[in-house]
């Protein structure tokens, strides 16, 4: 009797970590969603000639902040689309550059982060 209750407990927990699992993976799910969006909506914004295409705003990012790209957002900041692009430097710092989607020119950004 006592082996089937630990055999009980042991699937009730097991249970557990399954239903924990599944509602920490669903903010990643809906991010991968949200993701899609944002690549649409930009292709769409630069087939209509709104934007520049990410390849010359990228250009554009290398040459103002050398480092690795680690992340791409397009946002609407002030009635004008910016792409926001995180970097990461050769010694570790982080920068935020914003672009004017619609001109291809940097309009700000965040400092050096650690």
């Amino acid at each position: 009797m006592r082996q089937l209750s630990s055999m009980k407990i042991v699937s009730m927990r097991l249970a557990a970590l399954g239903v924990a699992g599944l509602v920490l993976a669903t903010p990643f799910a809906g991010r991968a969603q949200d993701d899609d969006g944002d690549h649409d909506r930009a292709r769409d914004l630069h087939e209509r000639g709104e934007i520049e295409g990410l390849a010359d705003i990228l250009s554009v990012v290398r040459a103002k902040a050398p480092g690795e790209i680690v992340a791409v957002d397009l946002i609407r900041a002030g009635g004008k689309w910016v792409y926001r692009v995180q970097v990461v430097a050769a010694d570790g710092r982080r920068r935020i550059v914003d672009v004017d989607a619609g001109a291809g020119a940097v309009v700000g950004g965040e400092g050096d982060d650690r």
